[in-house]
């Protein structure tokens, strides 16, 4: 089974201050670039200008004193290993029964992106598994599996059996630019092993997921809705090829259907509740927002062990303070913006139409807790929108309103640090594409113009491409 995320997709609609003209696909008419292109990726408080293995984990500017230890009190949380209730620290105990790590760190490495296991791993550390069943839950979302739940567990504490292991297998499929040069790209399949808790059945549906990166989310969070539907057109009215539109999820703190921003699906409405979903999905740990532990019927002995410790097992001081930490984290600036090389691949990129759901800039609202977060203008390269990335990237999962070939545009930015800070290269939502240039290959759907406009470039314009979305 296959999944994606779309990492490059299509008609920049920048606001009063930036304006670029777009042609259309293959035009070689240059699109007019923006001469106010700025560094300050996320805004003038927000950006920092850092490339060592730290560069994502770092505050934003002139915090004073006290939101300087919450800060750090949220960055001690984060890299936090849980453990088994009971235990001498009861605030810090609760992990599991079953869970995939037992910190945030654990797949978000130095606040970065995860990826699929190394060959000599015998098991996913920063990647795992969604599962459903056909059907929707009360709220509209996926239907959990009714033995295993919503989320493959690898791991269990002492006494309680992990779900089972997830073996990957990978394959080459072989292609070439229109100047002939060759390129191979791979697709994974899973087979799911030593299932303790029986069949997963043949109606299952499962999405592997790799952990994004997390900083800059607060700032995405501020976005006004207004403005993430201004980009949909979910008809193609336009008849541009590209339908962007919104995905409406479940906000469990207000009882109401809230737009998605957040996760591959943007399946979670906002910060605290993307939080609180990673505790309790991938950690164990239940919060005032997700009450129930992730221990399914069929798993009596995940049951009884989930009665220890004291509930909840975060409490709402330590998932503000986490919240706090992960909104508090700045953007890495842009890098090298007079180059010509990244110039030519900033051409290239609004020519290839990229830009139509990487939408490079936005402006943020006035309700974020941050003041430093309001009123102000950014570059994170997304429309927060799903759109169609065809049926090579598919996960054929629903998730709310997003259908199974369905995919949030990630953001770009600080892209090209990923292999500064966590050593590798593996990009799309579940860790295919070996670098960018795969990932750009691997767009289907409504990016399908796209991937085509980059086949027919030079060796020298796809370089280009690519050093410019390094620069980011």
């Amino acid at each position: 089974m296959i999944v994606k995320r779309p990492l490059l997709a299509l008609v920049a609609i920048f606001t009063a201050i930036v304006i670029v003209v777009s042609p259309k696909v293959g035009s070689t008419e240059e699109p007019l670039l923006n001469s106010n292109r700025t560094a300050l990726s996320g805004g003038d408080q927000a950006t920092v200008f850092k490339i060592t293995k730290t560069a994502f984990a770092q505050p934003i500017k002139n915090l004073d004193r006290h939101r300087r230890r919450v800060f750090t009190f949220g960055d001690h949380l984060f890299n936090t290993k849980w453990v088994e209730a009971p235990s001498s620290v009861s605030t810090l105990d609760g992990l599991g029964p079953l869970f995939n790590r037992s910190s945030c760190a654990g797949c978000h490495v130095r606040d970065g992106r995860g990826r699929p296991p190394l060959p000599h791993e015998d098991r996913m550390l920063s990647k795992l598994i969604r599962l459903s069943i056909p059907g929707e839950d009360n709220h509209g979302g996926p239907l959990p599996h009714p033995i295993y739940g919503g989320q493959f567990q690898e791991q269990g504490i002492l006494g309680v059996a992990a779900e089972g292991k997830t073996q990957i297998t990978w394959q080459e499929k072989a292609g070439k630019f229109t100047d002939g040069t060759p390129f191979s790209l791979r697709y994974p399949s899973y087979q799911f092993t030593d299932l303790a808790y029986g069949s997963l059945g043949d109606d299952i549906l499962f999405s592997p997921r790799v952990a994004p990166v997390v900083f800059g989310l607060a700032l995405l969070e501020n976005i006004p809705e207004a403005d993430i539907l201004s980009h949909a057109d979910p008809k193609d009215s336009d008849g541009d090829g590209i339908s962007g539109r919104p995905n409406y999820v479940w906000d469990l703190e207000q009882q109401t259907r809230s737009i998605g921003r957040f996760g591959w699906k943007a399946n979670q409405p906002n910060l605290k509740q993307q939080v609180a979903a990673a505790f309790n999905g991938d950690i164990g740990l239940t919060t005032t927002v997700f009450s129930n532990s992730n221990c399914s019927e069929g798993q009596s002995q995940c049951q009884e062990e989930a009665t220890f410790g004291e509930q909840p097992e975060v409490s709402d001081e330590f998932l503000d303070k986490l919240t706090t930490y992960v909104g508090l984290l700045a953007v890495p600036a842009r890098r090298n913006l007079e180059g010509k090389q990244e110039q030519l691949g900033e051409r290239l990129f609004y020519q290839a139409q990229c830009a139509s759901c990487h939408v490079p800039q936005q402006v943020t609202g006035t309700a974020s807790p941050h003041p430093e977060y309001n009123s102000k203008v950014i570059y994170p390269y997304t429309d927060l929108l799903l759109h169609d990335m065809g049926e090579e990237l598919a996960d054929n999962r629903p998730d709310f309103e997003a259908n199974g070939q369905e995919w949030r545009t990630p953001p770009l930015w600080g892209i090209g640090l990923v292999k500064n800070v966590n050593k590798h290269t593996f990009f799309l939502h579940d860790g295919r594409a070996r670098n960018l240039m795969e990932a750009i290959l691997w767009h289907g759907g409504e990016a399908q113009a796209s991937t085509e406009f980059v086949q027919k470039l030079s060796s020298e314009e796809r370089e280009a491409l690519v050093t410019f979305l390094e620069s980011l």
